[in-house]
């Protein structure tokens, strides 16, 4: 296993050793993730729900992060310990499994933090068994980290700085302000550059590599400037943060609120294709 990715073979070759975790997880439908499993996953994989394990209820914007206690219970409860290796993905590219990914990076979790490529659909490709248990690991302790997560910024710190690269990680659409699903007001962050992440997969769904990667986000300014990423809800961030380190740049500053937290204040917000 190198860097922040791990392939299938790899993964086939390390079960039983690393802590998997599925994290499928669906913006119309919070119980067609568990589904889904259920219906078939990784051997030992444990189900990690994105609303009630990743997030908390009240908060920034509409996946705010758990306090660091109430993640380290919830880390301890699915079997992690302090030095456990895990291995994290989805079935949307990694853009989901990526919150857990950034989240203990940024606790300073001392195992080793890797997402599948390609995700559920190149095991189930693979030929590879699958199960459909609902696994269930023995409760661990993990440690509270003392110095909560590393490299977050808030909404009056997004507002406040010029010297940074806001990154937008949501479809192009909802960037323009032409849909908006979910959020009170549609449109964008002044500033921000859209950056959807689905344009850092391949066309088979796996990352791109580290030179592609390295382009998109030096075209972008990225290599001359500190770059925050947002999103939606601050879970598609992540991906780009994933993409960022693959890519051998500096890791970002993650707006966890993002949109949706600057969507509920008295803001402005921005319609289409440009920054401003």
């Amino acid at each position: 296993m190198r860097g922040p990715l791990i392939t299938v073979p790899e993964l086939h070759e390390a079960i039983g050793k690393v802590a998997v975790f599925d994290i499928r997880w669906d913006l119309s439908d919070s119980e067609a993730g568990r589904r889904r499993y259920l219906t078939g996953h990784i051997p030992t994989a444990v189900f990690v729900d994105l609303d009630t394990d990743l997030s908390v209820p009240n908060g920034p914007g509409r996946h705010p992060l758990p306090s660091p206690s109430h993640f380290a219970a919830t880390l301890g409860r699915l079997g992690v310990g302090s030095h456990s290796d895990v291995v994290v993905y989805d079935d949307v590219g990694g853009s989901v499994a990526a919150r857990l990914w950034w989240m203990l990076r940024a606790i300073g979790h001392r195992g080793t933090v890797r997402v599948l490529d390609g995700g559920w659909q190149a095991w189930a490709e693979s030929g590879f068994a699958t199960a459909t248990d609902d696994v269930h690991p023995g409760a661990r302790t993990y440690p509270v980290p003392s110095a909560g997560y590393r490299g977050i910024i808030d909404r009056e710190g997004v507002a406040a700085t010029r010297s940074h690269l806001l990154l937008d990680a949501r479809a192009p659409e909802r960037f323009r302000g032409e849909h908006e699903p979910v959020d009170p007001r549609a449109g964008h962050i002044p500033g921000a550059v859209n950056t959807p992440w689905q344009d850092n997969l391949a066309p088979d769904g796996r990352m791109r590599d580290a030179g592609a990667l390295r382009r998109r986000f030096r075209d972008l300014g990225a290599e001359h400037r500190p770059v925050i990423v947002s999103c939606g809800s601050g879970v598609n961030a992540c991906h780009l943060a994933l993409a960022l380190e693959i890519a051998g740049l500096p890791r970002p500053r993650l707006y966890p609120g993002s949109f949706s937290d600057w969507a509920r204040a008295d803001l402005a917000v921005v319609t289409g294709p440009d920054p401003e």
